[in-house]
């Protein structure tokens, strides 16, 4: 799930290598809008060889094995402004559904209030807003904790693919 300024690697990589290991991949934005990363890229590159759009006002628990969420401060900003996405991280979570975020994209989990007691790391600027959500920040690349994984930073997106795959071989 992407809002508008996505970080471009931390959405490319994903979307890539689930493709790579045969996974299904949708992306949803508001509105199946063809956005556009921090850095410029097109989401559409992504849409026209790896994934389908779907419409994040949409999107149902039943329908995703998981989720991810890209950073980029802006896109998970307003992503977490959209009140069905908050909605559906809560149901995915309450099914124990794998739900995965990176630098700010742990912003949305706060927002969907999915991080309280739970080991999580983010980037640097929003370690005070994950511990003030109730959550207990660990600085690794990658921190799995139940159903959910974290990662901190861009560099870190190939430690998050593996945790995520991991989940499902």
């Amino acid at each position: 799930i992407v809002g508008q300024g996505f970080e471009d690697e931390e959405t490319i990589y994903p979307v890539i290598r689930l493709h790579e290991a045969g996974i299904a991949v949708d992306i949803a934005t508001k509105g199946r809008e063809l956005i556009t990363g921090r850095k410029g890229f097109p989401l559409k590159t992504l849409i026209s060889f790896y994934a389908g759009l779907v419409d994040a006002e949409k999107v149902e628990a039943r329908d995703y094995d998981f989720v991810v969420i890209p950073g980029g401060f802006e896109g998970p900003d307003r992503v977490r402004q959209i009140k069905h996405v908050l909605e559906f991280l809560k149901k995915m979570n309450e099914e124990k559904k794998t739900i995965a975020a990176i630098c700010h994209g742990p912003w949305v989990l706060i927002s969907a209030g999915i991080l309280k007691g739970k080991k999580a790391t983010c980037y640097p600027g929003i370690i005070d807003d994950l511990k003030n959500a109730g959550a207990i920040y660990i600085n690794k690349p990658s921190v799995v904790d139940g159903n959910i994984i974290t990662a901190r930073h861009p560099r870190d997106v190939g430690d998050l693919m593996k945790s995520i795959l991991s989940k499902f071989k």
